[in-house]
């Protein structure tokens, strides 16, 4: 009983927490319940539940902004082809982006690059846990629409890619 006790006030080991997440990464696990005395934690990582929440925001905002500017015809026109140039593959969560393991090493994709629905495109690094984001779907990739280093956010695209 005493192991179990702890002290209030003290914090979870970020140390474990982090073996914690690699864990899940290396085992494929999206969720992990944690309870430690009074204090509960729920650890969820990839992209199968923020995706789903992300098309419905979107669905709702366009529709506004595209009855808005209806008298001017040439503004929907070139935002149309850019919309449909091809799916993209969005950021899960908000972080920043890195488009190779290490500084020294080449990108994970580039345009051109054929990727398959596991294929790994990139790392997204939020609170020093560095997030392998998936392609998650099959196709070449068209266009990068992020920078290296740069900040991202939930559901931001980061690739074009065709599935043709």
């Amino acid at each position: 009983m005493a192991k179990n006790e702890v002290p209030k006030g003290e914090p979870f080991d970020l140390e474990k927490l982090q073996t914690l997440f690699e864990m899940m990464e290396k085992h494929g696990l999206t969720e992990v319940n944690l309870k430690r005395g009074e204090e509960t934690w729920k650890l969820r990582r990839g992209p199968q539940e923020t995706v789903s929440m992300v098309p419905a925001p979107m669905q709702h905002a366009v529709p506004a902004p595209v009855a808005a500017p209806a008298a001017a015809p040439a503004p929907p026109t070139e935002a149309a082809p850019a919309a449909d140039a091809g799916p993209v593959i969005k950021s899960p969560t908000v972080g920043t982006f890195y488009a190779s393991p290490s500084p020294d090493d080449p990108p994970f994709v580039s345009v051109g690059s054929k990727v398959g629905s596991d294929t790994i495109v990139c790392i997204v690094e939020a609170m020093k846990v560095f997030n392998q984001i998936p392609a998650e779907m099959n196709g070449t990739i068209t266009e990068l629409l992020v920078k290296d280093g740069e900040a991202v956010e939930f559901g931001q695209p980061l690739f074009r890619i065709s599935q043709g």
